[in-house]
């Protein structure tokens, strides 16, 4: 069975952050396992309040998994603060961590800033050289490029732009755009683009950790990037189409949409 192990922040409210991962990863066949930076008191409509784990604690996570079940795939979510980037980053080079996914988390849905300025240098400096690809989001690409991202050449040039900085290769997700979910790939000079139409659902809670997750999971899996991507991509459009209505404010994805199709059979009349 592949492995897959996600770094991220708890949502007590389920719909991002490690609950998301978790189900993900799940749902994609794949054993999934945990390091917590931090855990959120959230829901839906607010983050009241982020207790951050200590460097040490982080640490020995990190240790316990890769010297047990080594991943097949990590994915990086919500960090903090630059001590516990730092932490990470020494952690994955020294396990020779592969299939590196970063989420580049920065802000939550709720607009709650998730990471300070110090955190954003860190994460420049000692964990984006280490990724196989990272996965902002408009305002996040335009952050990390410097760029004002007005349309899809500007996302190109973006994603260019951060993947020649840092040596990975860069999904911007253009659903913070109004008219359209087109994404792009920049990955080896080469562009992809992935085109789909804007899903009438305001619960996108979690939709980036649920595609890193995703695109964690393909990789884990042995599939190419590109087509882990797309793989990722159809899951997050499954899980928004699938209209889920839960909460007060923006609400979660549905991230066991597949269980629909399944044959219901009496599995304990088998054992």
């Amino acid at each position: 069975m592949k492995t897959a192990l996600t770094i991220a922040g708890s949502d007590s409210g389920g719909g991002a952050g490690i609950q998301a991962d978790l189900k993900t990863m799940t749902m994609h066949g794949v054993y999934a396992m945990t390091a917590i930076t931090a855990l959120t008191a959230q829901n839906t409509v607010k983050v009241s309040a982020i207790m951050e784990v200590t460097p040490k604690f982080l640490e020995q996570q990190l240790d316990a998994v890769f010297q047990d079940i080594f991943p097949d795939a990590v994915k990086i979510g919500m960090v903090h603060s630059a001590a516990l980037i730092e932490v990470i980053a020494k952690k994955l080079a020294f396990y020779d961590a592969r299939n590196i996914v970063i989420d580049p988390v920065m802000a939550a849905t709720s607009k709650t800033n998730l990471i300070d300025e110090a955190g954003i240098n860190a994460m420049k400096k000692y964990l984006l050289p280490l990724a196989d690809i990272v996965t902002p989001n408009i305002p996040e690409a335009e952050i990390l490029s410097g760029i004002s991202i007005q349309g899809e050449q500007d996302m190109e040039h973006a994603a260019g732009k951060i993947s020649d900085a840092y040596g990975c290769a860069v999904l911007c997700k253009g659903g913070h755009t109004h008219s359209n979910a087109n994404d792009v790939l920049y990955t080896g000079g080469q562009v992809y683009w992935f085109y789909g139409s804007r899903i009438n659902n305001p619960n996108t809670h979690g939709t980036g950790c649920t595609l890193s997750s995703a695109i964690a999971s393909n990789l884990a899996k042995g599939a190419s990037l590109p087509e882990s991507v797309r793989l990722g991509k159809l899951y997050v459009s499954g899980a928004l189409s699938s209209m889920t209505h839960l909460g007060k404010g923006n609400g979660p994805l549905n991230h066991a949409f597949l269980l629909n199709s399944i044959k219901k059979e009496n599995y304990y009349e088998k054992l």
